[in-house]
Parts: C-alpha cells; structure tokens; sequence
C-alpha cells in the first residue's frame, strides 16, 4: 500500500512539534473538555491531529487511487495539466512552481479533483480527470468527499459558535449551491530528495483536512524560526486552519506556516504520498472578517489591524492569484514569490531571511 507505515519507523532523534490530539467523535458528542481542546490548537498553531474521523476506509482508497494514477505515463497525466492561469483543479507535474524567492522548483506532483465534480458526478462542473479516477469516482471519490466535507463542516459550526457567530454564518459561505474551490488532493513525492517538496506557505482556503504514512511536513512554530517536524500517526489526520477562516475570524484563528521537506532518516528512501481535502469557501463570497456578525471578531480586529484582511479580493480570486504567481511560468524575480502569499505575508517580508534560508 502506498505510503508504508510499519517499516521504516519516524527517527526518534529530530526536532518534532506535538500537536494536541483531539477526537472527533468526542466533537460530535459536544465534549466540553474536547472542544476547549480543539479551540486552543486552532487559536495557538493552527494545528492539531484529529483522531476517530472516521474515514480510514475511504482515506486508503484514495491512496491507491492516488498510486495509480501519479503512476500514469507523463504524456497521459500532462492532457489533464492545471495550466499558468491559476486554476487548480487537475494535474500539478514535478518542477513547475516556486518553492522559495529564490524559484526553486518542487519536486512533488500531485491531481486536485474538485468537490463540485465530485458531487456533480457523471456531469463535470469544471473538468474531466484521468480514467484511473473517472472509474472510481462513484466508489472511491465521491465517498471519501462526502466524508471530508461532514468532518470540516462539523468542525466549521463548533469555530461559528465559539466565534459568536449566528448559526449559520460560516456555513453559509461553504453552501454547493455555487462553484467553490474545495478539491480532494492526492500527492506523490520520489524517493531520495534533498530540497523542499512545496514551500513554506498557508492553505489557500478554510480547513484542511489531511493523511501522510511517512514525514515529510513541517511547521514553523508561531515565535520560532525553527522548522519542526510532525509526526504521522496512524489512523490519525492532520488537520489545519487556512487563511479564509483565518480572515472570517479577524485573525483569532491561526493560518500557520508550514511546507514539505524529503521525509526524516530512513524514510527518505520511500516514495512518499499523501492524502488530503481542502475546504474553501464559494468561489464569490468577498474574504474578510465577519467584524458586522460577531462581537468578538469586531474586538479582536480592532486590537489587531491586518491589512491582508481587506484585500477585497474573492475566495475564488485569492486562491487563483497564488497558484498563478507559484508557477515558474509566470516567474518574473523574488516579488513574484511575495505576490503568491497569503495571511503569512507580513512575516515572510519581515523575516524572509529566516524563512527561506532552510528552504
């Protein structure tokens, strides 16, 4: 199966970063203690793991899918290419986006399948895929979508409420009744790497809901320029804050740092995939604090003036505009790197240096 767990173990002898572990079904239940620890991981690095999801059948699916298709001829995989005009949804090859100011190419490739296909399914809303994934859509797809969305957006009401939020509020700008940018990713890096497999960045989009077997990601701790490790552990996501929930909350809740380096140790020999669902909000709703629904959101932005939330720019234009300026294709100097930033912004600028000299 792709991704191997057992053998060969994550090294015990590199700087890894604990994330609180909170349990999804303890969520559902409304455990008081369990929400407090999901609020305190979303409020502090914007990380956590999340534990009984349930989607572990639909989640090793998508791995296999993504192993037969990432294992597709390139000729084949490249008929269904995102393009340099922004648009994510399809195949992303090896070595065509910036991975520091420097234009470094990545080395990962990966296929991003939309929800609104996904969910439209046999008719395409945005476009067609490979046949490894058109004859699993109803089976493999569709569920492990499903799924994800019921995750996210159980996680989504309890941060509407904890934020003051009428009910409704945040759900409302997450609705399928108009084309959004939320997609199921499935990536693949090669063996044997000493570079950096995406950049250091923030998640373009609402939450993100995410599967690894070997390491390979890391974030840099909020007051740290120390890049740290996570540990994968089985049976466990990783789940994360994006910069449109990061924006909604007025900067309450963290879109934190983070990229993909070649797994730790012994890993580093395995192709390593991952897995994961990316939610965004309706591809027209305006990113910025909701500062007219909530008290708190109106007070914390008062005390915290960011100029990244009032960009007026759509969810649909915000994440358009950092895949375009990631791809080397459309590489004019280090301001490109800057212009396909997103809430991290500030800080890249100010401690560019630090950031990208581990890169």
């Amino acid at each position: 199966m792709p991704g191997l767990t057992s053998s060969p173990l994550f090294p015990t002898d590199i700087p890894t970063h604990s994330l609180l572990v909170v349990d999804y079904q303890l969520l559902k239940a409304e455990d008081s203690n369990e929400v407090a620890k999901l609020w305190r991981a979303a409020t502090s690095t914007g990380f956590w793991y999340l534990s009984n999801h349930g989607v572990d059948r639909e989640v090793d699916a998508m791995f296999d899918l993504g192993a037969d298709t990432l294992a597709l001829p390139l000729s084949e995989k490249m008929k269904y290419e995102q393009g340099d005009n922004g648009d994510s949804f399809g195949y992303k090859a090896r070595g065509t986006i910036a991975t520091d100011l420097n234009g470094t190419r990545d080395t990962v490739e990966f296929l991003n399948i939309a929800q609104d296909d996904a969910l439209s399914w046999p008719h395409p809303t945005h476009r067609t895929y490979p046949s490894t994934v058109t004859t699993r859509m109803d089976s493999v797809v569709t569920p492990f979508v499903e799924k994800s969305m019921a995750v996210n957006n159980t996680l989504l009401d309890i941060f509407e409420r904890l934020l003051g939020l009428p009910k409704g509020a945040i759900s409302m700008l997450h609705a399928t009744d108009e084309p959004c940018g939320s997609e199921a990713r499935v990536i693949k890096t090669p063996p044997n790497q000493s570079s950096a497999g995406i950049g250091a960045h923030t998640d373009f989009g609402t939450l993100t809901f995410l599967h690894n077997r070997l390491g390979g990601l890391q974030v840099l701790p909020p007051g740290s320029q120390e890049w740290q490790y996570l540990k994968p552990l089985p049976g466990h996501a990783i789940c994360n804050i994006g910069d449109a929930l990061a924006i909604f909350s007025g900067g309450i809740l963290r879109s934190n740092l983070h990229r993909v380096m070649p797994p730790p140790g012994q890993q580093s020999r395995f192709e390593r995939y991952s897995v994961a669902f990316f939610t965004r909000p309706k591809n027209s709703v305006v990113l910025r604090p909701l500062v007219d629904q909530s008290r708190t959101i109106a007070d914390a932005v008062l005390e915290n003036p960011k100029a990244e939330f009032y960009s007026g720019a759509t969810a649909g234009e915000w994440t358009a505009r950092r895949i375009k300026k990631l791809r080397l294709r459309n590489r004019q100097g280090p301001e490109t790197w800057f212009e396909a930033k997103g809430t991290e912004h500030q800080g890249l600028m100010i401690g560019a240096g630090a950031v990208t000299a581990s890169a």
